[in-house]
């Protein structure tokens, strides 16, 4: 008889294709996660991956698995959570996908106050960039997302607004522009910048307002490309540049040492949306979850968005 945890931790396999990934993520050992697959194989009679050293590759057959493993993993859940729910509990794993800024500023605070309303429901952020949470979203593998680039990736994507945070330009203290009250779009080009990296929302934000006021984001000089908004800031405080970061995390790390400098003509407000997929049946801690969130702020946020088919 087929065993659930095997299938869930042949889905979390496939998912990082590599079982030291996977055993992290479930907390497990490496060599547990490759008995565990061995014993679905021997069970099939079938090779589920493809091994090459560290590197696996699903094949034919664990391909055809994963659509049947993720639905029989989630209503095993259901059961679970449902059987739970009838005593008046709510229980279960929830999934949440996010970007950097928010997965360490706004995410663990949330789930702290989510999590003492129901203490048995299980919490995981998985931070990763913001497109490939979409398209886990879209996939089953998270629950949720808390992303800046709200896009109809699939059919039945609810978007939910939930906070609204700005990019300011910040420079170092002793920079020509700290003492200026706002500066000209043109005058951006005339500065050494620090980036975030193509893809995050900090740059594909900087860049849409960019090209509405007909400046290329690639004639700005930068100096330097970090992944990481906290690098930045400590750069910019260095006097290594200017450079656009979230406001969140200006205010987290403090303002000392940087000046920041409004431009003139440029809206870098955004705003931060939680996305469910709808299409996919929800647990009942996943529901709690996302009536927490309508409800958090419910005198501030507007209607879901939902993108049908």
């Amino acid at each position: 008889m087929l065993d659930i945890h095997q299938l869930n931790v042949f889905l979390v396999a496939a998912q990082t294709l590599n079982f030291t990934r996977a055993a992290q993520r479930l907390q497990m050992t490496q060599p547990s996660v490759s008995q565990h697959i061995q014993s679905l194989e021997k069970h099939f009679d079938d090779q589920l991956f493809y091994r090459s050293g560290r590197n696996i590759e699903l094949t034919e057959a664990g391909q055809a698995l994963m659509p049947l493993a993720r639905e029989a993993v989630t209503l095993s859940t259901r059961i679970e959570e449902t059987m739970a729910s009838q005593k008046g509990e709510i229980s279960g794993h929830l999934l949440v996908g996010c970007s950097t800024t928010p997965g360490k500023y706004v995410l663990p605070p949330l789930l702290a106050q989510f999590h003492s309303k129901h203490p048995q429901v299980r919490l995981t952020c998985q931070v990763i960039g913001q497109s490939q949470a979409l398209q886990q979203l879209c996939e089953g593998e998270i629950h949720f997302t808390l992303t800046s680039l709200p896009e109809p990736s699939c059919p039945g994507l609810e978007i939910q607004p939930y906070l609204t945070d700005d990019l300011e330009l910040i420079v170092p203290a002793d920079h020509p522009w700290a003492c200026r009250e706002e500066i000209e779009f043109s005058e951006l080009v005339e500065t050494q910048f620090l980036m975030r990296e193509p893809g995050s929302g900090t740059y594909e934000i900087l860049h849409a307002q960019l090209t509405q006021v007909g400046i290329a984001i690639e004639s700005l000089d930068v100096l330097l490309t970090l992944g990481n908004s906290e690098a930045i800031v400590l750069a910019v405080k260095e006097g290594l540049g200017a450079a656009f970061v979230s406001r969140i995390v200006v205010e987290k790390l403090g303002q000392e040492s940087v000046a920041a400098v409004p431009v003139a003509g440029l809206n870098l407000e955004r705003e931060i949306f939680f996305a469910r997929n709808a299409q996919r049946p929800a647990t009942a801690a996943q529901n709690a979850f996302w009536e927490y969130i309508l409800h958090k702020h419910q005198t501030a946020l507007p209607p879901v968005k939902t993108f049908a088919d």
